[in-house]
Parts: C-alpha cells; sequence; structure tokens
C-alpha cells in the first residue's frame, strides 16, 4: 500500500501521514496474494460483524490500557498542552478527550462556515466530481450513502467534504454553522477501514459502512446534511446534542469512540463556496489537514429556515 502524504494547513507543508496500526492495515488491505487470502477469511470477523470492534473497544476502556497514552503521544507528537486534563482512566478516556477552547479558536463571521473535527479534508462542489477521483472509472454512490431515493435527488448536484479523522486526531466533532439538527438515524452497515490507501481501493466503503445521519437546518444555507461514518476499531459514535434546539456554530454535536473514523458533510447545490485552497488541493487529489474551528466554506445563497 502507498505511503499517504497530506498538507497541512498551519504550515502550509506536505507531510507523511504516520498510520497507527499500519503493518495491520497492509496485511489486511494489501495487494498480495497473502493479503487478499487473509481478508478472504478474516473481513467478516473483523468489518462485517461489530464484534471484533466491540472487543477492541472493550480493550482500550480497561485501565491498564492508559499506559499506552504516552507512548502514543510521543510517536505520534500529539501536543498536550491542549488537553483539557493531563491525566487519563484507560487509552479511550485518552482519546475521546476534551481541549481547552482557545486551543481551537471558531472562526467568528456569520458569513463562514467551520471545520468540525480535527481531520484530512477533501472536498468537491459538485458530487459527480467523486466518480473516478480515487481510482479512475471507480463510481461513488449518493443513493447508497443516503439510502433514500428522495435525499439522494436533493443532493446529487451539491457540494461535499469528506473529513477523515485518524486515530491521533482530536475525535470530538462540532457544528459547522448555526442550525436546528434532526435527530440522528442509523443505517447499519460494515466497519471496513477509512485509511486512504484503502479508500482507494474500494471507494464504496463509505457508502457500505455502518454510518449516522442528522440533518442540519440552517438559516441561509438550506439543509445539510452531517453523516458520521463509522469504521474498524470505532466502538460508538456518541451524539451529545439535543435534536430539535437551535445550536451555534462550534457546540459539539457528539464524539467518536477509539478508532480511525470519517465525517460527510451533503450541502445542497449553490449554497456554500469551499475555501480555494481546500479546493486547489483537493483538484490535485491531496488531502488538507485542517483544525475544528477553522474556516471551511462560505455563504453564497440565502435560504429561509
Amino acid at each position: 500500500m502507498n505511503e499517504i502524504r497530506y498538507i497541512d494547513r498551519l504550515s502550509k507543508q506536505v507531510k507523511l501521514e504516520k498510520v497507527y496500526g499500519q503493518k495491520a492495515l497492509w496485511l489486511l488491505y494489501g495487494n498480495g496474494w497473502l493479503s487478499k487470502l487473509l481478508f478472504f477469511l478474516f473481513s467478516p470477523a473483523i468489518v462485517k460483524t461489530p464484534l471484533f470492534s466491540r472487543f477492541y473497544g472493550f480493550l482500550q476502556k480497561r485501565r491498564a490500557s492508559r499506559r499506552k497514552v504516552k507512548k502514543f503521544i510521543d510517536k505520534y507528537e500529539v501536543d498536550s498542552s491542549e488537553f483539557l486534563k493531563k491525566t487519563f482512566t484507560s487509552f479511550n478516556d485518552f482519546f475521546i478527550r476534551k481541549l481547552h477552547k482557545k486551543a481551537r479558536p471558531i472562526e467568528p463571521s456569520s458569513e463562514i462556515l467551520t471545520m468540525p473535527a480535527d481531520g484530512r479534508y477533501l472536498v468537491f462542489d459538485r458530487l459527480d466530481e467523486v466518480d473516478g477521483f480515487f481510482v479512475k472509472n471507480q463510481r461513488f454512490s449518493l443513493d447508497e450513502l443516503v439510502q433514500s431515493p428522495t435525499l439522494a435527488k436533493i443532493y446529487k448536484q451539491g457540494s461535499m467534504a469528506i473529513i477523515r479523522l485518524c486515530p491521533v486526531d482530536y475525535h470530538r466533532f462540532h457544528f459547522p454553522i448555526d442550525c436546528i439538527p434532526d435527530k440522528a438515524s442509523l443505517i447499519n452497515g460494515y466497519l471496513y477501514s477509512v485509511n486512504l490507501s484503502v479508500l482507494k481501493k474500494n471507494v464504496q466503503y463509505l457508502t457500505q459502512n455502518k454510518r449516522y445521519i442528522t440533518s442540519l437546518k440552517t438559516k441561509d444555507t438550506g439543509t445539510i446534511l452531517f453523516i458520521e461514518v463509522g469504521a474498524t476499531n470505532v466502538g460508538t459514535v456518541h451524539q451529545t446534542y439535543s435534536p430539535g434546539t437551535l445550536h451555534r456554530k462550534g457546540e459539539e454535536k457528539g464524539y467518536f469512540s477509539f478508532g480511525g473514523s470519517c465525517i460527510i458533510m451533503l450541502f445542497e447545490p449553490g449554497v456554500i463556496a469551499f475555501d480555494t485552497d481546500l479546493l486547489q488541493a483537493s483538484k490535485n487529489k491531496m488531502e488538507v489537514r485542517g483544525l475544528m474551528g477553522q474556516s471551511l466554506a462560505r455563504k453564497t445563497a440565502n435560504r429561509a429556515l
């Protein structure tokens, strides 16, 4: 499997991603005959049932797992000065950590939608641009993602952001705009990895994995679909918001338990314009690592709430 490079938005530098569990990913999702055999033998247990992820998640919640925290921080260069607390009861407690508010300032302009999470961003002005983006002639199915012909019709010419969270990232996610969110709707599915190298082999994993869809009703950007996608070793997606009530930009929506994971946001046609640096990088097939609260897009249309 190929190395993953991304653009760090703060430094503007191209960096090499340090992949947690890289050997296991290469072994299971690689191109060799051994990987194909192992995937055939073990994928039903690892990705097609939640038992493996639940068990692995259980291990990360045990007190003994907290011994891994310091090694993890040192190896992946996690900035501990941002942490709201300095000691953790388990590795999962560290994984779902909260940060000081000053660590993630929220872009104040009411015309700006902000990044909902720390992660690696790919953005598309039009959903039909996704087809062939990861691999030539590979199709991305909006119908399968949302499991609703009505929703697919609304968003098929709209915009999309894919935010890939790695285990090293802050794993709480936030509202990108003032909105009234509906209750999250579960679509059951598998738990394939969402590592970029894996998605390049089969982008449909995004449409096959377990996911939650929340409609965010906004004042002047229509209804945004906010989709949390589970992945291997993601024990649970926790929703911490109150459905049906007004939430301000930057307020917490929820968090992922241990593991890599992904967020997809869908926008109606013509309501937002993604930031230029994100569009340019995505056109060059490069992810941009951004931080929650940074600018994502600008409003371009007025809609009634």
